[in-house]
């Protein structure tokens, strides 16, 4: 037990002075941030189904026939049943204070993820056929993420070095090897459009516009200690 423990000091010691070591090198330590702008290829749909009456019962009755329309159009229309995702139901009991009265509010939300741009507008305007009357707001997305997320890593870590090059050759000096790499971390949320709620109709789509994603940007930052030379 007792050389155990001499064994577990001398480690100790020897990741100390590694430590020590690693510190007392000349080093320059910048942050550096990568960004790629990518075209989104395909849009999630906010959307909610919503209700009411005085009686509950009706009110649910009512709410489900439209969940069930709207899942059997989309359906129909190839969307892939892993791409129809409940976000939660919700049965209300509200009370009127002026007249004295009760009501009832059903609501479902569903996301809907379309891989195709193309089929916003058609796709839209048959979920509002079939009697789905709220959209909460669409996502954009890319299909390639994990790639462009990979870009803009490697784009982080030039804009470091580039970063450290330039002071070190204000100082008449160098940059050698990294000696430590830290991914920053960040969250990258596609840009979300929201609609405050809006009520819909199926005459609202035909005086809309086009769909316009624009761009999107993802993002990595880093931060990098390069030896100083």
């Amino acid at each position: 037990m007792k050389s155990i423990f001499i064994l577990f000091a001398a480690m100790g010691t020897f990741a100390v002075q590694a430590q020590q070591f690693t510190n007392n090198i000349p080093a320059v330590t910048v942050n550096g941030e990568g960004i790629v702008k990518v075209t989104p290829d395909e849009v999630v749909i906010k959307s909610r189904i919503e209700h009411s009456g005085e009686n509950p019962q009706e009110v649910k009755t009512q709410n489900d026939a439209v969940v069930d329309a709207v899942i059997k159009y989309l359906k129909s229309e190839g969307v892939p049943e892993k791409n129809i995702q409940t976000d939660y139901v919700n049965l209300n009991k509200n009370y009127n204070y002026n007249d004295k009265t009760y009501s009832y509010v059903a609501n479902q939300a569903i996301s809907i993820k379309l891989d195709d741009l193309k089929n916003y507008e058609k796709i839209m305007s048959g979920l509002l056929k079939v009697g789905l009357n709220r959209i909460d707001g669409v996502q954009f997305k890319s299909s390639e993420m994990d790639k462009y997320m990979s870009e803009a890593r490697k784009k982080a870590v030039l804009n470091a070095k580039s970063k450290a090059s330039e002071y070190a050759s204000s100082l008449d000096q160098t940059i050698g090897k990294a000696i430590s790499i830290s991914e920053v971390q960040t969250s990258n949320f596609p840009p979300m459009y929201r609609m405050n709620e809006m009520k819909m109709s199926s005459n609202s789509v035909e005086e809309q516009e086009t769909l316009a994603p624009g761009e999107m940007e993802i993002s990595a930052k880093v931060t990098v200690a390069f030896e100083l030379k």
